[in-house]
């Protein structure tokens, strides 16, 4: 298939179906269809506030499925990439008993034994064998809930879809397990090119083996298929078949795949009765439902996802993919289906696509609102509606539109989209925060740092000659953690004149920007529609991390600020962070820890602090930290050196000078990146320098770094 408009809308039809597939099977997973059919009844749509907990939640089964993508990022872009290298990935953005896998613990949850064996020096495919980890741990779930990227980069290839999904399946599974990702992958890459979910079924039956269970099962719901209409009796046979009972483990391929089949063969080709089916049907429900959401999205694209009942507009596009790249966690299904085209057009040494210059948020898909939404807060204007719409320009074809009606002294119109830590998330409370947060850990870096601009288009579209005024606004989270607003200067906008803006974030004190909004007002009422063409943030940060001044002073039995949201900033792999008398006392007992903050877009930027080393293997400064095991570092060693360093995987020494370590006192010390040269200061000396020529790290976040124990700071500065 052709990497063509065609092309790139299904991919972004593929990501809103798991999305919606995972937030529908979500709030019940692994209930049973008898335990469903009680409490809740056939899911024909989202159930959570019956529930009690929020849809957009971070989930396995999305974080997963972006995450693993990125190894081919990290390798070149390679189509031949190997299961080791795709373990080797799992490493660097994976945070231990905290992001992305079920840490079920090992011999129990297949991806944290194979996460285990990884860390242990196990290399993908053996990390994730029969014959290393048994059969049963070996052919579990995990393998096929993850795949559906695999597949988005190869469309219309399934021979090509079905080797990825094995090559990056084995770093956790084997067996069943390998031959259930297979059969996903390949019928996601037909669905590109073929309608007839029939015939996807039975084409892709020939990556597997015929000789394999998931073979056998394919078969006997086709012939079960064949002149029935009665998914019900369907299910009942899989369940005295294939069913939970049949299989040991917590939650094994074979019953959910029998599910997924099952659904796809009665669910008439229509959404909402597919999506009721695996999910009504029961067991593991989000990550099935999400398999299947996923299908049907890249078959039926956006008007087949618009058919039925309206499950886009809750969702709002957004998704949560929280990793050691926390800079990645806040983002919306437009962008990462555009981080998921970009990958398949790398792969083919074809041009990349980057709507409207690259902005952060271009809206360039019918219907994407990329997380924007009305702001209600205090007497806000409720009439507010944001929404997409065509808008004709010459760098795209589509916009935001904020609808506003009778704006008047005292009654404005807000849009917002979040930055960092959601609202909504943060303001649950009782079960709802206990059930959300027990799962999966929210690890976030802000989008926006102090120091970086704002720029974006707006238009203003009325039938009325009367003005309006148009303020930019971000609220960070201040005294104990409520949100405190800074606005840009305002600006005045007639019907049907563009303004194009700027604004450079001021300090905000070391809190962090958790909004990015847009207030309009008027001097008497008016209504009409602001036209959000882009926004985008650029530039380079320029600001100080320490402790935030509402904090206090720390004093020894004196309690002090709860305000939390400063901490959660950060990127924590750490064992402890203890921000009592030094703001930054961090310590990873075994191994190499990290604290990161900051995203992609830092490039050419100089990271300062006042290190003191307590007793460590390794100690320092990271900058253009691309997770766990990718970064440039100014090191302190035990050995009494002080190193430029490269991480790929395995630390490199670039550049060392002797050093004469003394335990408990701080040196000031400096990197600074420009381009590909590396630069290390000590006391505001350059002391070491280095220019890399070969694979550069050309981007990332910065951070502080501590091997085997104990280090302090207490400030960081970043300009």
């Amino acid at each position: 298939m052709k990497l063509d408009k065609t092309y790139e809308e299904k991919v972004y039809a593929g990501v809103l179906g798991k999305l919606i597939g995972v937030y529908l099977g979500r709030p019940f997973e692994q209930w049973s269809h008898e335990r469903i059919m009680e409490e809740l009844g056939e899911i024909n749509y989202y159930v959570n506030e019956q529930l009690n907990v929020p849809l957009v939640v971070t989930d396995d089964d999305i974080t997963g499925t972006f995450t693993f993508l990125r190894a081919l990022r990290e390798n070149n872009y390679d189509p031949n990439i190997s299961p080791k290298q795709i373990g080797q990935s799992w490493l660097n953005n994976l945070i231990e008993n905290k992001t992305v896998l079920w840490w079920g613990g090992r011999g129990h949850s297949a991806e944290d034994t194979a996460y285990q064996n990884l860390k242990a020096g196990i290399e993908a495919p053996m990390s994730g064998s029969i014959e290393t980890n048994g059969k049963v741990v070996a052919e579990q779930i995990g393998a096929q809930i993850f795949i559906d990227g695999w597949a988005l980069v190869t469309p219309g290839d399934p021979e090509k879809a079905a080797d990825l999904a094995r090559r990056a399946g084995s770093v956790s599974h084997d067996g069943e397990a390998i031959y259930g990702a297979q059969m996903v992958a390949a019928m996601e890459s037909l669905a590109f090119v073929e309608t007839d979910i029939n015939k996807i079924i039975d084409e892709s039956k020939k990556y597997i083996p015929n000789s394999s269970l998931i073979y056998k099962l394919i078969g006997e719901l086709q012939n079960m298929r064949a002149g029935n209409n009665d998914w019900m009796q369907a299910r009942e046979f899989q369940a005295e078949t294939y069913g939970y009972d049949k299989y040991l483990g917590g939650c094994h391929m074979i019953p959910n795949h029998a599910i997924i089949i099952l659904s796809l063969l009665f669910g008439d080709d229509d959404l909402q009765k597919t999506l009721m089916i695996v999910n009504t049907a029961g067991h593991d429900t989000d990550c099935n439902s999400g398999n299947v959401g996923c299908i049907m999205g890249i078959k039926n694209g956006l008007e087949g996802l618009r058919n039925g009942p309206d499950y886009l507009t809750p969702i709002q596009d957004r998704m949560y993919c929280p990793t050691a790249n926390g800079g990645e966690t806040q983002t919306d299904a437009l962008t990462e289906a555009y981080k998921v085209i970009n990958t398949a057009k790398k792969m083919n040494k074809e041009e990349t696509v980057e709507p409207k210059n690259g902005s952060r948020f271009h809206f360039e898909m019918p219907g994407s609102v990329q997380g924007w939404r009305s702001s209600f807060k205090n007497n806000k204007n409720i009439s507010t509606i944001v929404q997409n719409t065509e808008y004709e320009s010459s760098i795209g074809k589509r916009a935001l539109e904020i609808k506003f009606d009778r704006v008047a002294p005292g009654v404005c119109s807000e849009a917002v989209v979040d930055t960092f830590f959601p609202q909504e998330l943060y303001e649950l409370t009782g079960s709802a925060r206990e059930r959300f947060f027990q799962s999966y850990n929210f690890i976030s870096c802000p989008l926006l740092y102090s120091g970086q601009n704002i720029e974006s288009e707006i238009i203003f579209k009325s039938n009325s000659q009367k003005p309006i005024t148009v303020t930019c606004f971000i609220n960070v989270f201040g005294e104990e953690d409520n949100y405190e607003r800074i606005n840009s200067d305002s600006v005045v906008l007639f019907p049907d004149k563009s303004q194009k803006l700027k604004w450079k974030i001021p300090s905000t004190e070391g809190n962090p920007i958790t909004q990015v909004g847009f207030s309009i007002e008027a001097d008497e009422a008016n209504s009409g529609s602001l036209i959000l063409n882009y926004l985008t943030f650029t530039g380079e940060p320029n600001c100080k991390f320490s402790k935030p001044n509402h904090i206090g002073k720390h004093k020894r039995g004196v309690k002090f600020s709860n305000a939390k949201m400063w901490k959660a900033s950060w990127v924590d792999a750490l064992d402890k962070w203890d921000s009592g008398e030094r703001t930054f006392r961090v310590c990873k007992d075994s191994g190499r820890g990290m604290l990161i903050t900051g995203t992609d877009l830092w490039k050419n930027y100089k990271v300062t602090s006042d290190i003191a080393i307590q007793r460590v293997k390794t100690g320092g400064l990271a900058v253009r930290v691309q997770g766990l095991n990718r970064y440039y570092g100014l090191v302190i060693n035990a050995s009494n050196k002080l190193q430029l360093i490269k991480v790929i995987n395995e630390p490199k020494v670039l550049k060392e000078i002797d050093f004469d370590l003394e335990y408990y006192k701080d040196y000031k010390l400096s990197l600074k990146v420009e381009d590909n040269k590396l630069s290390g200061y000590l006391d505001n000396k350059v002391v070491l320098e280095f220019t890399d020529n070969s694979d550069v790290l050309e981007n990332g976040a910065m951070g502080l770094i501590v091997e085997d124990g104990t280090m302090v700071t207490d400030e960081v500065i970043v300009e």
